[in-house]
């Protein structure tokens, strides 16, 4: 069996290959420009390189995985569709409301806290009808003015998807399903998105902002995904195709296309997944995973052996009520541009070059100093060695950072310095906030490096956060394709079940479980996965009585009254880790039911031999600064295929490889383990 995976990023995209060889099976990995015009382009250029390197025909691939920023920038950069929404006569500024809460409450040019851009005032409409919160029907459905309201906003207001969000639909979802008949018996070609499947639970404004974001990709992800797998076929490529979601888990292109909100983090997702099974591989349980790539930085905890996930997620400043691996983006790249303000301080990010053109070193006509440009000078980064075989120009690169020095009256080696420091404070605050904010101290968790940059810059980051130990996976560029050979495939369910547990009937509970449990084997037989090979399992939300928000709390199968006595316990015990207190006397309620549903593609528990690609002897050493003062020191340069188990580095170290650079700053330690991962550990003063 063959399976690529492939990574979508701002600046490369990432090619693994899974494959059997008669020696065994092997893992070989390889790196192309992103076209961010049109992403399939680079895919497509990517997978055709790899099949080419491993010698495989287009014929032999059974699945392929891929991460996609596609979602996440069309948010960014507001190119989602034209988006009309339909509302509960009187409720259709919900999505302009919001909560009463202010994130900024001393910024007094405040950018507004919900999506009203999604859906302006003009395309929202109010419909006559209401589900009264027990289920039943208080106002019927009028149909007629559903059908003048879609004429209205299709003929008028040209929208290209709709979004239906109407009170209660989450107990009873007739209104909504009879609004979409109403849709397709008019336009049978208009997407249409409704609440009660996208988020069937309570809280509106939440509901009504993941409805709207569900619609606004929906074009978006449908053409892409329509795109990719045209063109895969056209290179030959006849396979399954799945794309990671933002909780760590794959989807078909079926489900993406119909659920595009749940692959908004779909990129960062992967890295993390790939991140935790080396962690756990090498024996450690707590780390923070650091995936700096060319566009930005994404972090992640990982607390006792799991990656620390979460259904109350934002993306900008909007809620995103979906479940996703919590992870914290910062725009601080190899690509993030430095620049000087108005008062002459130097700033780094969070604008980038990208790879179109570019860092200045890149040769592509990019004049603007980077973090990448920054690491050609302090000697990090060899022309002949950079990630993907791309050749890099250490004159532009110099020139460029020699611009930004003058102009904060430093010399070229210093204001690269200086670009470094910055953006390394950057990541280490936000490092901070990931951890600290959770009541976890970084110093006892491994550094997790990855993304073309985060090796480079890692340990820096490691000394401003008193951190003594840092792991570099094998491919630590392309961790993030292989994150997605590691995941599996996984859909998630809920269901509204606001009861509280004293009065709560296990019979009830195990009735709902057993709804949501037939929805997700549905998807997964869809996809062709072996029932019999699902796992699932079963969460509930839940709350002391009068709290605002719930925890999740694992729950048994089947439900008995003893199981619901663990589900307490277990809530009072997730509250005191959560907030250092729990009140047992109180009462406690559910809120909401939760399914997930798994199934690994690759499960064969065979070793996996890694094939790096081959590169030219380096010189033995070069110069390189790590100081402020701008002075450098010969420092040895080894290549990655040439650490061998048992052999100790002493820094400063430069170690290359085909996608990254690790650099190994004074003080530090560097040896080879087992899974080929490189440890490095901080030497103790005194």
């Amino acid at each position: 069996m063959t399976i690529l995976a492939v990574d979508i990023g701002g600046t490369f995209t990432d090619v693994c290959c899974l494959y059997e060889t008669p020696e065994g099976r092997r893992l070989s990995w390889t790196k192309e420009p992103s076209t961010r015009r049109d992403p399939v382009q680079g895919l497509v250029r990517g997978v055709e390189r790899m099949l080419s390197q491993v010698r495989a025909q287009p014929s032999e691939v059974s699945h392929l995985l891929h991460g996609t920023t596609v979602g996440t920038n069309a948010v960014l950069e507001r190119r989602g569709g034209r988006v009309g929404m339909l509302f509960t006569d009187g409720f259709e500024d919900t999505i302009e409301l919001g909560r009463g809460d202010r994130r900024e409450i001393y910024r007094l040019d405040a950018e507004p806290q919900t999506p009203g851009f999604i859906a302006p005032g003009r395309r929202r409409r109010g419909i006559k009808e209401r589900i009264g919160a027990n289920g039943s029907v208080v106002v019927p459905l009028d149909q007629a003015g559903v059908a003048d309201a879609v004429r209205e906003l299709v003929e008028s207001e040209r929208i290209e998807a709709l979004a239906v969000c109407l009170l209660f639909s989450f107990i009873n979802p007739r209104h909504e399903l009879g609004i979409r008949d109403i849709v397709r018996s008019l336009y049978p070609d208009l997407p249409v998105s409704l609440s009660h499947e996208v988020d069937p639970v309570f809280r509106e404004y939440e509901r009504s902002c993941l409805t709207a974001f569900d619609a606004y990709l929906r074009p978006v992800m449908g053409a892409y995904l329509g795109n990719l797998t045209d063109r895969l076929r056209e290179a030959g490529l006849a396979c399954e195709v799945f794309t990671m979601q933002s909780r760590g888990g794959l989807a078909s292109t079926r489900i993406i296309a119909n659920r595009p909100f749940t692959a908004l983090l779909s990129g960062p997702a992967a890295g993390v997944v790939g991140a935790l099974k080396l962690a756990r591989a090498g024996g450690f349980d707590n780390g923070i995973t650091l995936d700096m790539g060319g566009t930005s930085a994404d972090i992640a905890l990982i607390a006792t052996g799991r990656a620390l996930t979460t259904s109350q997620g934002r993306f900008e400043r909007y809620p995103l009520r979906t479940p996703m691996v919590d992870i914290t983006t910062l725009g601080a790249g190899g690509g993030s541009i430095a620049w000087v303000d108005g008062a002459g301080g130097l700033h780094v990010g969070p604008q980038s070059a990208g790879s179109e053109p570019g860092p200045a070193c890149y040769g592509r006509g990019g004049t603007e100093a980077t973090v990448t440009d920054a690491s050609i000078v302090l000697g990090y980064l060899s022309p002949d060695y950079f990630a993907g075989g791309l050749r890099l120009d250490p004159d532009a690169a110099w020139r460029s950072v020699e611009r930004i020095g003058a102009r904060v009256g430093l010399s070229t080696v210093q204001a690269a310095h200086g670009i470094h420091s910055i953006v390394n404070a950057r990541i280490a605050d936000g490092t901070r906030l990931v951890s600290l904010k959770r009541g976890y101290d970084p110093r006892e968790f491994a550094l997790v490096l990855f993304g073309g940059a985060g090796p480079v810059n890692g340990l820096a980051i490691a000394e401003e956060l008193g951190m003594g130990t840092a792991v570099v996976p094998f491919a630590p560029g392309a961790l993030c394709a292989y994150g997605l050979l590691a995941a599996a495939v996984e859909y998630d369910d809920a269901a509204t079940f606001k009861v509280p547990v004293e009065d709560a009937d296990p019979a009830r509970i195990e009735a709902a479980f057993q709804r949501l449990h037939r929805v997700g084997l549905e998807r997964m037989i869809a996809d062709r996965v072996p029932a019999g090979e699902v796992i699932h399992v079963r969460t509930a939300d839940m709350r002391y009585i009068g709290q605002a928000f719930e925890l999740e709390v694992p729950v048994g199968n089947p439900v008995s009254a003893e199981i619901l006595r663990h589900v307490i316990e277990s809530f009072h015990a997730a509250h005191r880790r959560v907030y250092g207190h729990a009140a047992e006397d109180s009462e406690v309620e559910f809120v909401n039911l939760r399914t997930v549903h798994s199934y690994r593609i690759d499960r064969d528990e065979r070793p996996i031999a890694f094939v790096p690609a081959a590169l030219p002897k380096p010189p033995q050493s070069r110069r390189c600064c790590f100081a402020a003062t701008g002075d450098f020191v010969d420092t040895p340069v080894n290549l990655r295929s040439d650490i061998t188990d048992g052999r100790v580095l002493s820094g400063p170290a430069v170690i290359h490889q085909a996608d990254s650079t690790t650099v190994v700053r004074p003080g530090w330690t560097c040896r080879v383990d087992a899974q080929g991962n490189l440890l490095l550990g901080r030497k103790k003063v005194g």
